[in-house]
């Protein structure tokens, strides 16, 4: 008996191996086939030069709309005017509460469904006390070490800077569009978006606009972000998370900590925090995830591509393999994070109230009410207040990677960026993008520009920089695509 389950688990093995093999024999790249695009012949370092001085313009967003400086604005659109005199005597500019932009250039066919293309020109303020820390001045807008250096080179000038150079070239060489081009340029995406990208979108409703495809900043030309693939891995949302943050609050008595009841308001609140920390949701690979990893799956070693290519029988390996880093955990489940807790102002003194704000990026399948209602059952405890904070936002819907869209922008970063791999994927942050959901049939997210784990800390961080030929390259990619939209 024991030699006849022996020869039978044999058999078994044989064939979960067999079919292992020829899953794995079978797991073929994905990646269209395209030669590269013929390089367009432009002026990259008097781009570049344009591209500094407008980072010179303090566009500092934030939420108090009071302590915004209205006029930096104004000028860096004035900049824009004078800087781009085709676009300014071609293209439709209308100014947008007060100070985003909506660039149309009307294309020779009006049957053909527009597309839009994003940028904002707000940017994040440079944390106090480390100006000194950046090489060059955050808003000096200068050209050194083969870079043009400040606050927006990455996030994200360089795509207002890339689309406007993309159409005063195109315009120089008497193109004429076959569809009509957008240009949105939200000045509030850094804070409240609706007031800027969501104002754009209302008006664009409002004249029955639909676009045929969006594409916004979010994922970007990465390098050796995902392991075990050499080539450069081109990042192209398909869906971002949502976000959500709830605060959680408990009321007691005050009083002396000398003489402290059994349970306290910090107590009682903490505890609670750690429920939902502890309760953390689990991890799956499943939906744009799934389809990232099939997709630069082929381009892997072999142990990498056998893995991938049998989920349903490693799937268990390579899960925890992922969960060992942060980045690529977050990817695999609704994030929880504890972010801020507040307690009595005074060592010795309990406090009155105590409360924590908790912050949750939500995967594609949840939901803001569906992760309240789960932190709400795990705490388990009616003295913990629970108050979702304004800014709450929805998963997106997930934009299908076989429609003519993708495959059009597939093709145009492959052109431009010969070798590089492009794949699906969930962006962890929110993007302009969202607001125009409703009247697009594609979006995406994606900045032609190359990043690595390091150039990605500079973003909202000390000496933001980007390379001169990287923008030179990021106005081709918006010409190629602009021309390749028009191919269908």
């Amino acid at each position: 008996m024991l030699k006849r389950i022996g020869a039978i688990a044999g058999i078994v093995i044989i064939a979960l191996v067999a079919v292992a093999l020829i899953r794995t024999a079978l797991f073929k790249s994905q990646q269209v086939a395209v030669k590269p695009a013929p390089r367009v012949d432009i002026d990259v370092n008097a781009a570049a030069g344009r591209f500094a001085r407008a980072l010179r313009f303090r566009t500092i967003s934030d939420i108090d709309p009071a302590k915004v400086d209205n006029q930096a604005f104004s000028d860096f659109y004035a900049f824009l005017d004078s800087t781009f005199p085709l676009v300014k005597a071609t293209l439709v500019k209308e100014v947008v509460n007060g100070s985003s932009i909506l660039y149309t250039w009307k294309g020779s066919d009006p049957k053909a469904r527009p597309i839009l293309l994003m940028g904002h020109s707000d940017v994040v303020p440079v944390e106090a006390g480390t100006e000194n820390a950046w090489k060059h001045q955050p808003f000096a807008g200068e050209i050194a070490d083969g870079c043009v250096w400040g606050r927006g080179a990455q996030d994200v000038k360089v795509n207002v800077m890339s689309v406007l150079e993309s159409f005063e070239y195109l315009l120089k060489e008497r193109y004429t569009p076959k569809r009509t081009i957008c240009l949105a340029i939200g000045h509030t995406e850094e804070t409240l978006d609706q007031e800027g990208n969501g104002k754009i979108a209302e008006l664009l409703q409002s004249r029955g606009v639909r676009f045929e495809m969006v594409v916004d900043e979010g994922g970007s030309i990465t390098k050796g972000l995902l392991g075990g693939v050499a080539a450069p891995v081109a990042l192209v949302g398909t869906a971002e998370k949502g976000h959500l943050a709830l605060e959680l609050a408990v009321t007691a008595e005050s009083g002396h900590a000398a003489m402290p009841p059994k349970e306290t308001a910090a107590g009682i609140l903490c505890a609670a925090v750690s429920r939902i920390e502890k309760n953390q949701y689990p991890l799956r690979i499943a939906g744009v995830t799934k389809q990232m990893f099939q997709t630069v799956g082929p381009e892997m070693p072999f142990g990498n591509r056998l893995a991938l290519a049998n989920l349903w029988l490693l799937g268990g390996v390579v899960r925890s393999q992922l969960a060992a880093s942060n980045s690529m955990a977050s990817v695999l489940h609704t994030t929880i994070a504890p972010t801020m807790l507040q307690g009595s102002q005074r060592e010795n003194v309990l406090p009155i109230k105590a409360t924590g704000v908790v912050d949750f990026r939500i995967m594609p399948g949840e939901s803001v009410e569906s992760v309240t209602e789960r932190a709400r059952t795990t705490i388990k405890d009616d003295r913990v207040k629970i108050t979702v904070l304004p800014g709450a936002t929805e998963p997106t819907p997930v934009t299908d990677a076989g429609l003519p869209a993708y495959k059009t922008l597939e093709r145009t970063i492959r052109e431009v960026f010969p070798g590089v791999i492009v794949t699906p994927f969930l962006c962890f942050a929110k993007t302009g993008s969202r607001s125009y959901i409703s009247i697009s049939d594609s979006t995406f997210r994606f900045s032609p520009v190359i990043n690595t784990t390091e150039s990605l800390a500079q973003m909202h961080g000390t000496n933001e920089r980007l390379a001169v030929d990287n923008f030179g390259d990021s106005i081709r990619f918006y010409i190629q695509l602009i021309r390749n939209v028009d191919k269908g």
